[in-house]
């Protein structure tokens, strides 16, 4: 295995490969047993799942102590059960790291 994330791009595309949307209902069994990893909009959510899986304290310590990256909260739980959110998900066992879809730019 590659230990570099920079340039571990078998992982990367591993994970592309299996990042999808799904809907909030289908992840509130995984919010419930703390699970559930935020990422901001403004992060790419393939490139945080590789630095995850490589355990990069570093990158995940600063996105956060930013509030770019952080367990799921009850706000954001309601937020998303209310709005009926269908969000950009990847997994990195035992987490589901989960991004809302960045907003359309018109």
């Amino acid at each position: 295995m590659n230990t570099n994330p920079d340039k571990d791009t078998e992982l990367h595309d591993k994970i592309n490969r299996e990042t999808a949307r799904l809907a909030w209902s289908e992840l509130v069994r995984h919010f419930a047993q703390g699970n559930v990893i935020f990422v901001s909009a403004e992060l790419d959510l393939i490139d945080v799942a590789v630095r995850i899986s490589h355990d990069d304290k570093a990158s995940i310590a600063t996105w956060m102590a930013a509030g770019l990256v952080g367990k799921a909260t009850d706000v954001q739980a309601a937020t998303w059960t209310a709005s009926d959110a269908w969000l950009w998900t990847a997994v990195v066992h035992p987490f589901i790291l989960v991004q809302p879809q960045k907003a359309s730019v018109h």
